[in-house]
């Protein structure tokens, strides 16, 4: 769930925003959760670092988008800000303060969706996941979106990667409960699929970066299922 502030002092604006955040969700499958604010005041009252992109109009009655982005930016410096405005000189001015871009008013859908899926984008590649694995000797760093599969071998796993592959000991059934909120699944009891790297399926095996993988017919239901949910969801 991505969490999406707008800061927007006319209220027709803000039902409107709020209004393409859900076509979004629509659109692209991604869940979002809406909080919006009539000024910047309202927003910096007790605020904590809890969002991930602020929609932020520039000029409002009592303190402006900018000053507003300052002190947001004081206190929180990964949110990802957006700025509304009616002129292009007054956003440039955001870049200062960190933010990621701006949309003209009137705020057109495209537009819009746009900035949004640009911020999504951002958030996505800064959500690394980093696995250590106890490897003889030691412990290896490994960013889990660079790795295809995981695969079982007695008592010891096979990491297959974009960086190459190791073994470690260990078993399959502990890096399944590890990797649970993620994008891993089984395709058969002896390899756990990264399914951001899966390209296709024919009949039974699965295509993972340049391996090849036997999907196994207990497996095959339930794959297939969670391939199609992720591919639903746009990869969220």
């Amino acid at each position: 769930m991505i969490r999406v502030a707008i800061v927007e002092d006319e209220a027709a604006v803000r039902k409107q925003l709020a209004g393409y955040v859900q076509r979004c969700t629509r659109q692209y499958g991604t869940l979002f959760e809406v909080t919006m604010f009539t000024d910047g005041l309202e927003i910096l009252e007790e605020y904590r670092p809890v969002y991930d992109i602020i929609f932020l109009d520039v000029e409002m009655p009592q303190l402006d988008g900018m000053e507003t982005a300052r002190r947001i930016r004081a206190m929180d410096s990964e949110v990802q800000l957006i700025f509304i405005t009616n002129m292009a000189q007054y956003a440039i001015k955001g870049y200062a303060v960190g933010a990621l871009d701006y949309v003209l008013k009137p705020v057109p859908y495209f537009a819009f969706s746009q900035q949004l899926q640009k911020a999504v984008g951002q958030l996505t590649r800064r959500a690394r996941q980093y696995l250590a694995v106890p490897v003889d000797g030691g412990m290896r760093r490994v960013d889990a979106a660079e790795v295809y599969y995981i695969e079982s071998d007695g008592h010891r796993i096979n990491f297959y990667t974009e960086n190459g592959d190791f073994s470690a000991p260990g078993t399959l059934k502990t890096w399944e409960e590890k990797l649970e909120n993620s994008a891993f699944v089984r395709c058969n009891s002896g390899y756990l699929v990264n399914l951001a790297h899966v390209s296709g399926v024919q009949q039974n095996t699965v295509q993972v970066g340049p391996h090849e993988l036997q999907i196994s017919r207990p497996k095959r239901k339930a794959f297939l299922a969670a391939l199609a949910d992720y591919i639903g969801g746009g990869g969220a």
